[in-house]
C-alpha cells in the first residue's frame, strides 16, 4: 500500500511519517519512506537513518531533469524517467539508506541560493511512486511539502490512500476543506490524523470532518517534542500511531 501524508507546514507530517514507518517496521513490514519535502532536513534522523543522496542525482541532477522536461513538454510528449519497475530491495544503492526493514529516499533538497524551483522534484516524485512495485508485506509512505502544490503536480496518482495531518489551527481547518475537494478530484480516499489535538481544540478541529474519516487523534507527547527538538531517533511507543499502522495493515489485506 502506498500512502501520502499532506497538510500545512508544522502540522507534524514528517514526525508522523517517521512514527508510522517505525510502527509498521516493528511489526515486520518492509517500509519505504519517500521524502518529498525539499526543505526538510530532519526526517532521516527521526528514523535513525543517514540522509541519502538526492534521488535527482540518479537522473543527472536538477538541471538535467529540467532539460528533459523542457524538451518533452513543448512537443506534448510524455516524459518517461524509468525504463523498468523497481522493488524496494532493488532501488539503486547510494540513493537509498536502509536499516533492517526501513528504507528512505530523498527526492531532492534545495541546497543553493537561486538554484531554481522545486518543480522537477514534483515530476520525479510522481513517477518514482508509480515505479515502485510492492510485495505482499511492503508499504510506501510519502512525506510531502507543506500545502497543496503536490496535488497540482499529480503526485497522488500513484498512491492508494491519502492522510491529511491536521493540527488545531484555523489554517488546518480551512486547508482540510480544500484538500477534501482535491482528494475527491483525484479519486483517492482521504482520511485524517488529528495531531496535538486535545479537549476543546479537538472538538473544534473535527467539526467539519466526518468522524468516520478520522483514523486517529494524537495528543501532545513531551517525549516526541523533545526528540524532535534534539534531532534524536524516535524510540517512542505511541498507541495512537499504532492505530494508524493497524488501519494500513487492515486495509492492505482487503
Amino acid at each position: 500500500m502506498k500512502t501520502l501524508l499532506c497538510g500545512k507546514g508544522g502540522s507534524g507530517k514528517s514526525t508522523l511519517t517517521a512514527l508510522i514507518a517505525k510502527s509498521l517496521s516493528e511489526r515486520g513490514c518492509n517500509v519505504l519512506v519517500i521524502d518529498n519535502d525539499e526543505s526538510n532536513f530532519g526526517l532521516h534522523m527521526q528514523m535513525g537513518l543517514e540522509l541519502p543522496d538526492d534521488f535527482l542525482n540518479f537522473l543527472g541532477g536538477k538541471k538535467n531533469l529540467v532539460g528533459k522536461m523542457m524538451e518533452a513538454f513543448p512537443k506534448g510528449e510524455k516524459l518517461s524517467l524509468f525504463d523498468h519497475k523497481w522493488e524496494i530491495s532493488t532501488i539503486p544503492e547510494g540513493y537509498v539508506t536502509r536499516k533492517g526493514n526501513l528504507s528512505l529516499i530523498a527526492v531532492g533538497k534545495i541546497h543553493e541560493f537561486g538554484e531554481g524551483c522545486a518543480c522537477p522534484m514534483g515530476a520525479l516524485a510522481k513517477q518514482l511512486i508509480q515505479n515502485i512495485e510492492l510485495g505482499e508485506n511492503d508499504f510506501v509512505l510519502v512525506d510531502t511539502e507543506a500545502g497543496i502544490e503536490h496535488f497540482g503536480r499529480g503526485v497522488e496518482e500513484g498512491c492508494d490512500v491519502l492522510f491529511m495531518v491536521a493540527d488545531p489551527s484555523y489554517e488546518s481547518i480551512r486547508l482540510s476543506e480544500k484538500i477534501s475537494k482535491l482528494a475527491d478530484n483525484s479519486g483517492k480516499p482521504l482520511y485524517y490524523i488529528l495531531n496535538r489535538a486535545e479537549g476543546a481544540s479537538r472538538e473544534i478541529l473535527s467539526c467539519g470532518i466526518s468522524e468516520d474519516r478520522v483514523i486517529s487523534t494524537v495528543p501532545i507527547y513531551e517525549s516526541i517534542f523533545k526528540a524532535g527538538l534534539l534531532g534524536d531517533e524516535f524510540h517512542i511507543f505511541v498507541p495512537e500511531v499504532k492505530m494508524v499502522a493497524d488501519f494500513l495493515i487492515e486495509h492492505k489485506s482487503k
